[in-house]
């Protein structure tokens, strides 16, 4: 162990004054975006393009990073360009890289970008599109994108250190235990949900399984390309992927309709085990070979889809359909979910504004492969903005579609019925207004038997992506085609999440069992990283086969707990790096993380205590359990369940769901108030205590070569 706190940076620091061109340039990006959320903010009862949404977001997001990511760099992390890397020292082939910074930002982006961005901001439409915007723009600025760039910053000082291996470190054995638990537990499930996402959208499409299929050879030859063959030629080698994997695009739809179409149609379950071997092969195999081209293959898809829908949106200018603000915001009982604005909003849209999982990337396989300190800005806190605005075009899409489509699709079949005819009439008692014709035309369109019940948020932002693209390309006799390709854009987006997140929590796990012997601590040693590896593709697998054969078994259980478990390992994540702040010396700017710290505590403490204690069964899971208990105790079948055994597990789950958010609770209290004790010894100790961040290096690596100049010095 060694003393780090003393000494932050060996570059002096200084931020650049602004020239009269740069502050005119920057006042009137200002100007423009505090127009745009003047008009979103202040108009009621009037038409509003989705574009002002869009400009206002793209404008926050260039001040943002302009300047509030800079002034953290600057003030807080002093990086020093002059410093070896983890990546650099501990260079192995596997895991540690010294990786280029546009593959590393694909890679990052592409392991960050799930499920959550997708459809957290499609069911959070219902309590309007004004709340959720805020929270996704403000929230990635001041929270998401910050906690990402620090937990970064400070794993790379750490070799890489995991989340809960660096608060085991340097909170404490108590704290630090109970964080590698609650961690760990949550990833499990967090993977399992993620790929439960996946199976859902290929399951039965030919389409979707050849593309998501093909991007696997082609990243395969993309990094035997960039490392063997012609290294270093970075945007050769992504002018060959992108054209490849177009290909496989455009294959999918030729597959789809060929007598090849049955070989690529698969089951549930044939999904789960492919999922699980691929998972396996991707976390053992050196990260050059297939992740990191992958994931920076797939940055293409997601980043060109998003764009693309950007520009549908500026060219079609859709009108907004959704209230601002709805009346499910105050009252809590919407269809989609229940419960009030706060604290629910912040828990249903996590990703996108500020994920937990995120900074396991972030302490993972990122900081492994980072080359120089001063990319922790672009790499960080720049795809966490990238992230956060495929989020409010999700929100768009979903905020474009008539209200009435909206929640024929995303209320529950318990609400709506069986028939466009029952769920015309759910919708009317809920105020809104949609014909069985227009009902049956919404799924013929996009080619579908139905969209009723349509829940989950993916089918409706296929729609909505579908809506916004046809009215620029095509027209309504290419809607089909946009809605199919969004189903298997959707699945691509989540699936490489689930391949990161399996080496992460490969990572994990070493650094857990590497406290108790020491060689699984070894990243390098083999039978400690295939033994890991399985272990974690079994956990989160069982989980996913369970849930892909029971609709009320394995991770189908454990699902309602993903929105929580995903902000209290935030709250984790936000502790241990307000921790190591005040621990390094850095007492006065502890506030960058411990303000968004705070904030996670209340609404994430709020909302469990909530999904726990709420007399309200549509809330309480304890009201829940004592609802259907009560009812199979009288002999009656209440939705969704369909028989007496239905009920029984549904007691079940709702018991296991209530404990498992109290276990998770009192293990996050315990990292909190272990964290603070130790930082209030710190404080009244004349001298900084030590800590595990690792001596300086110098580097031998050029900084001109491939990589951009230190942003302290800018």
């Amino acid at each position: 162990m060694s003393c780090q706190g003393a000494r932050v940076s060996r570059s002096p620091v200084s931020l650049p004054r602004a020239n009269p061109k740069s502050l005119l340039i920057w006042t009137s990006v200002a100007v423009v975006g505090a127009l745009c959320w003047g008009v979103l903010a202040l108009s009621r009862g009037e038409e509003i393009s989705a574009v002002w949404l869009v400009a206002a977001a793209l404008g926050s997001y260039a001040i943002a990073y302009r300047f509030y990511s800079r002034f953290v760099v600057s003030r807080v992390l002093k990086p020093d360009d002059t410093r070896a890397t983890p990546a650099e020292r501990l260079e192995d082939g596997v895991d540690y890289q010294p990786t280029d910074r546009r593959v590393l930002l694909g890679h990052h982006f592409a392991a960050i970008a799930g499920a959550g961005p997708l459809v957290g901001p499609v069911l959070a439409v219902q309590m309007g599109y004004l709340p959720g915007t805020i929270w996704i723009v403000f929230g990635v600025i001041f929270a998401g994108a910050v906690q990402d760039m620090v937990v970064l910053f400070l794993s790379m000082r750490r070799d890489g250190k995991s989340l809960g291996q660096m608060a085991r470190e340097e909170i404490g054995k108590v704290g630090g235990t109970a964080a590698l638990i609650a961690v760990f537990a949550i990833m499990i499930i967090l993977l399992a949900v993620l790929a439960l996402v996946v199976v859902n959208a290929l399951a039965h499409s030919p389409w979707g399984t050849f593309s998501v299929a093909m991007t696997i050879p082609i990243a395969l030859f993309m990094g035997f390309y960039l490392h063997i063959l012609r290294p270093g030629r970075v945007l050769e080698t992504s002018l060959i992927g992108v054209a490849l994997l177009l290909l496989a695009i455009v294959g999918g739809g030729w597959i789809q309709e060929s007598s090849l179409a049955d070989t690529f149609t698969l089951s549930p379950t044939t999904l789960v085990f492919c999922l699980v071997a691929y998972g396996f092969v991707a976390s053992v195999l050196p990260v050059w070979m297939l992740l990191a081209p992958r994931d920076y293959l797939s940055t293409f898809m997601k980043i060109g889809t998003i764009a693309l829908l950007a520009l549908g949106v500026v060219f079609a200018a859709p009108e907004l359909q959704a209230d601002a603000v709805s009346k499910f915001a105050s009252t809590g009982d919407g269809p989609v979910f229940a419960g009030s604005l706060f604290p629910f909003l912040f828990i249903t849209i996590a990703c996108g504004a500020l994920s937990g999982f995120h900074a396991l990337v972030s302490s993972g396989t990122t900081p492994k492969l980072i080359a120089k300190e001063s990319q922790v800005r672009m790499i960080g806190y720049g795809a966490m903005l990238m992230e956060s605005f495929v989020a409010v075009m999700a929100l768009i899409a979903a905020a474009v579609l008539d209200p009435g489509l909206y929640y024929a699709m995303n209320a529950p079949a318990g609400v709506l019925g069986d028939s466009v005819e029952s769920a015309s009439a759910a919708v009317a008692n809920l105020g809104f207004t949609i014909s069985p014709d227009e009902l049956a035309a919404a799924a013929k369109a996009v080619e579908e038997s139905t969209l009723v019940a349509r829940t989950g948020g993916a089918p409706t932002l296929a729609v909505g992506m579908a809506q916004i693209f046809s009215d620029v390309i095509g027209g309504q006799g290419m809607k089909a085609f946009w809605y199919h390709f969004a189903i298997m854009f959707e699945a691509l987006f989540i699936l490489t999440t689930v391949d990161a997140g399996t080496r992460v929590g490969r990572f994990m796990l070493q650094d857990m069992l590497g406290n108790v012997w020491k060689p699984m601590g070894r990243v390098n040693w083999k039978p400690g990283i295939w033994l890991a590896s399985a272990l974690v593709v079994g956990g989160w697998g069982y989980f996913l086969y369970a849930g892909a054969t029971d609709p009320l078994g394995g991770i189908n259980q454990l699902f309602p707990l993903f929105g929580i478990a995903n902000q209290l390992l935030a709250a984790v994540a936000l502790t241990v790096a307000t921790t190591l702040l005040i621990k390094s010396g850095r007492f006065r700017w502890a506030w960058v993380t411990g303000v968004p710290l705070a904030f996670t505590v209340a609404v994430t403490f709020t909302a469990s205590w909530q999904k726990v204690f709420s007399p309200d069964p549509r809330v309480g899971f304890f009201a829940q359990r004592d609802r259907f208990a009560d009812a199979a105790d009288a002999g009656k079948v209440i939705g969704p369940a369909k028989n007496a055994d239905d009920m029984d597990t549904i007691v079940l789950n709702s018991t296991v769901d209530g404990v498992l958010i109290i276990l998770f609770v009192l293990l996050v209290t315990v990292v909190i108030v272990n964290a603070a004790v130790v930082c209030v010894r710190t404080l009244r100790s004349p001298e900084l205590p030590p800590t595990t961040e690792t001596p300086y290096v110098a580097t031998t690596i050029d900084a001109s070569a491939g990589t951009e100049k230190a942003v302290v010095r800018e």
